[in-house]
């Protein structure tokens, strides 16, 4: 016989699931679809659309097509992914028709970081060439673009702000190129840098970075007076390279050293340069309208989870609320049980792997009780029916890094759904994100685990 307590959150658990099937908005993949998201999103003007893994074809393809309707029919301006600024930078010109790519493949070249799968995969193909298309049809002002929030480029967005700085004015490259220097000695690693710092054998480079960046807001201001679009579009690049050099340098010394969270610094930076792509882009009188692509846990407010309440942590769809109250919509993705790509370590060749089906005391688990296959579940503002959705509960989480055997103590967290987002969008089953660049490892999928499942 099951303990009391048992039998009653069993007894819970069911009446949720009818709950929940009562309230979902079921997917079939037809033009409609989204027509209730779109509508709870109403005139926000930030929508920040998650993913429960780095590697779901399903997470990529439906973000696209609801990014798709937000931008033909809402008139949405941007894409910001979770991604490093010059890469989707050289995108952007993409998009635009400014860039000397002809094709989308080349325009992603830029993502060779690992994991390059990430932004280098078919789905992602398949929307810059949508966006170029749509780009096409419209003039140069009504055109949307395709940005890049996240910080890890800092040699290459140093190199970037040198390459303006030899075009717009050689002497101040020459004083950039001196500032910058302060980083050969670390070579093109940018932990060796953090590292070094952290133990105190060499001396910090943030007074440099910090004075390159107000050089470049100033130049950028300058530029921005003079009425040439093409003079304001250059140094407005640049002066984001500038900011990601600067944040860059914070985080990778605070991955050594105890007093800053470096999660908080990366989170923060997102959002800084959010709010810098959204004065850029409404600097003629017009509120911009922004999507955001990123993991469930930036974009999920960190506030409702573990993260926030036992580590404190903090993170882009906290901040985001926290500026933007409802003019913000955050959607979170979910899966039970399919394929994913990713690695077994960090640097490791891509995967195809096999995901656990997931437990049933998961969010993943409830939903996957319903019986649907996918389904939209509207959370803000939801009804008494839904409530125990505000209880904590597991919730999984895969990034780049998958490690079933060990999947309850890797990618488990406690969180309260209905508080860390606005709407769920749930696969019950998915599949595996095609990289641009098929690896044997990849193409030769894992067979099913024969271990537990994820207990």
């Amino acid at each position: 016989m099951r303990p009391k307590g048992e039998n009653m959150k069993s007894t819970a658990d069911a009446e949720l699931v009818d709950a929940i099937r009562f309230a979902a908005r079921p997917l079939s993949g037809a033009d409609d679809d989204h027509d209730a998201l779109l509508e709870l999103i109403g005139d926000s003007h930030f929508v920040l659309l998650g993913e429960a893994s780095h590697g779901t074809h399903e997470f990529y393809r439906e973000r696209a097509r609801i990014t798709q309707r937000l931008i033909a029919e809402k008139g949405f301006n941007a894409v910001a992914i979770e991604g490093d600024w010059p890469d989707a930078y050289r995108v952007n010109r993409f998009v635009r028709g400014l860039g000397n790519e002809a094709f989308a493949v080349d325009a992603l070249a830029g993502f060779q970081r690992f994991p390059t799968w990430m932004w280098r995969n078919t789905d992602v193909v398949d929307f810059i060439d949508w966006q170029r298309d749509f780009n096409g049809t419209k003039s140069a002002h009504a055109q949307t673009g395709f940005y890049g929030l996240d910080l890890y480029s800092l040699n290459r967005s140093m190199e970037a702000v040198l390459q303006y700085l030899e075009k717009a004015d050689p002497k101040a490259a020459r004083r950039a190129r001196e500032r910058y220097a302060c980083f050969d000695q670390f070579g093109e690693d940018s932990q060796v840098y953090g590292l070094m710092i952290g133990n105190g054998v060499a001396k910090p480079c943030e007074e440099e970075v910090i004075a390159m960046l107000v050089d470049l807001r100033r130049r950028a201001a300058t530029a921005a007076r003079s009425g040439n679009a093409v003079d304001e579009e250059e140094a407005f690049d640049a002066e984001q390279n500038a900011r990601l050099v600067k944040n860059a340098e914070a985080y990778y010394r605070s991955m050594y050293l105890s007093d800053v969270s470096s999660w908080n610094l990366r989170d923060r930076h997102m959002v800084e340069t959010l709010g810098a792509l959204e004065r850029h882009l409404g600097r003629h009188g017009v509120s911009p309208k922004i999507v955001v692509w990123a993991h469930n846990s930036h974009l999920g407010d960190a506030r409702a989870t573990e993260m926030g309440q036992r580590r404190g942590e903090l993170n882009v769809g906290q901040l985001v609320r926290e500026q933007h109250g409802r003019d913000a919509v955050l959607v979170g993705f979910t899966t039970h049980h399919g394929s994913v790509t990713a690695a077994s370590d960090w640097g490791a060749p891509a995967k195809r792997k096999r995901v656990v089906p997931s437990r049933a005391d998961s969010y993943e688990g409830i939903m996957h009780a319903t019986g649907l296959e996918r389904f939209m579940l509207p959370l803000c503002g939801a009804g008494q029916h839904i409530a125990t959705l505000r209880e904590q509960r597991l919730e999984r989480a895969i990034g780049v890094i998958y490690r079933p055997d060990t999947e309850r103590q890797s990618h488990y967290f406690f969180a309260q759904l209905s508080e860390q987002f606005d709407a769920i969008i749930h696969f019950d089953e998915t599949r595996a994100v095609e990289p641009l660049e098929r690896n044997a490892e990849w193409n030769d999928a894992e067979a099913p685990e024969t271990y537990p499942t994820g207990l």
